[in-house]
């Protein structure tokens, strides 16, 4: 076993330098960099103060920066140097867990990654939990009544909810419930006046809020789960240890949950860590957008957008080298699900 997650470790570098490396390489071909977007704010920030003669004598950006001007942009962020030496500065700085600081917000990507968090966490958790306790027992049943009405007409709910993208359904919702019969917010986690209510009414202030984005996440989520452990119970109820439990007398209950359930539900909890550790960095831009919640699939949206690069380079460093330890861990879980499994 430490064998095994010793080499997993140190096939974590070559991948995640792999991935840093094939970002870096594709940003340096990306038109419209950082310095670009400062010349083109500057310059239609001085277009803005209105344009007499006297302006465009005083400013010269219509005829081009001046070389010395152009260095010292070029110098703020970083693109003084050759591309290999500020790759290889990168990777020094992220060796030390510094994420750099963003070139057009002033803040360290720790700090922003931080800000953005909380309303990450609050769609991912509420979207994880409910996802689960839906989905599970819905699998369950399913495979028990395999081929009923239920099961029929549950499919095709599952499945139509599936079907329709999250943003389109959020829409959907909002109108409905936020504009027409206004029982709901239209936009943020919280109501303005949020600071001043007691404790109780923050919790509900803050459910109020929550309900109509993790409902327009949670609608398709649970699909996939609920499919998969339906399709995993019935090929564990056609083994024959099902057959012998049934033979010796047990109840269904107790062949259900006492012999079929564990083995049924290897591939669910094998993907439990990575759902789990998702749920505190998942950033679904489309929903964060639609109800106005500042989140990071909206922070990274915009670094993209900004060419903001030490927040790109900084937050997939980040996300990267988590989503690599995760799935260690959720390989490990095969081993603690099922002691069958041995990584010899």
């Amino acid at each position: 076993m430490f064998a095994y997650v010793l080499k997993r470790i140190l096939l974590m570098l070559p991948t995640l330098l792999g991935v840093l490396l094939l970002t870096f390489v594709v940003i340096q071909f990306v038109p419209g960099g950082p310095v670009e977007q400062y010349l083109a704010e500057a310059k239609a920030g001085m277009a803005g103060h209105g344009g007499g003669e006297g302006a465009g004598m005083a400013y010269r950006g219509a005829q081009g920066v001046d070389a010395r001007r152009l260095a010292q942009i070029k110098a703020l962020y970083g693109f003084d140097k050759p591309a290999h030496e500020r790759f290889l500065q990168m990777l020094g700085q992220f060796a030390r867990f510094d994420l750099g600081r963003s070139f057009f917000q002033n803040k360290d990507v720790w700090q922003l990654v931080k800000e953005k968090m909380p309303v990450s966490i609050s769609l991912g958790l509420w979207t994880f939990f409910i996802s689960y306790l839906v989905a599970v027992p819905l699998g369950v049943a399913k495979a028990v009544r395999a081929g009923s009405r239920f099961d029929l007409v549950t499919t095709l709910l599952v499945l139509v909810g599936y079907a329709i993208p999250g943003f389109v359904l959020g829409l959907a919702l909002l109108v409905v419930f936020g504009g027409q019969l206004q029982w709901f917010p239209l936009r943020g986690l919280t109501s303005s006046n949020w600071e001043e209510l007691s404790w109780g009414a923050r919790i509900v202030d803050y459910l109020w809020h929550i309900t109509l984005p993790v409902t327009a996440m949670v609608a398709g989520s649970f699909a996939v789960t609920a499919m998969l452990t339906k399709n995993a119970f019935l090929e564990e109820i056609r083994k024959q240890y099902v057959l012998t439990a049934r033979a010796k007398g047990l109840s269904e209950r107790q062949v259900l949950y006492g012999h079929v359930f564990r083995n049924a539900l290897i591939p669910i909890v094998t993907g439990f860590p990575s759902a789990f550790i998702g749920a505190f960095f998942t950033g679904s831009l489309l929903i964060e957008t639609l109800f106005s919640l500042d989140g990071l699939g909206l922070l990274s949206y915009e670094s993209v957008i900004r060419r903001d690069y030490p927040v790109v380079l900084g937050t997939l460093y980040l996300f990267t080298l988590i989503g690599l330890f995760t799935k260690l861990i959720s390989d490990l879980c095969y081993v603690w699900v099922d002691p069958r499994v041995k990584f010899d």
